[in-house]
């Protein structure tokens, strides 16, 4: 029981920071691998698992609904251009 409350306290920590610091900082992927202590696409690898589970929405709707709507573009966005059709 103990490291599945651990867990989840570390999902809150990602979505925690997540919303601090999601203005596209340059300084970001340092201050992932200085809080985290992980590669800023380890991060981003979590933070795109984490967006799927049900307690991340109950726990902040609103910054994973919006994660969720950048994944989408971006997932839309390589797919047009793998099938040439840009925009």
């Amino acid at each position: 029981m103990a490291d599945r409350l651990e867990l989840e306290e570390r999902w809150r920590e990602l979505l925690d920071f997540e919303r601090q610091s999601s203005n596209g900082s340059k300084q970001k992927p340092r201050a992932v691998r200085d809080r985290f202590g992980i590669s800023a696409a380890r991060y981003y690898q979590l933070l795109n698992r984490l967006i799927d589970r049900p307690e991340a929405l109950q726990y902040d709707p609103m910054l994973v609904q919006r994660l969720r709507r950048l994944r989408e573009t971006r997932r839309r966005a390589r797919f047009a251009t793998r099938l040439g059709m840009e925009g």
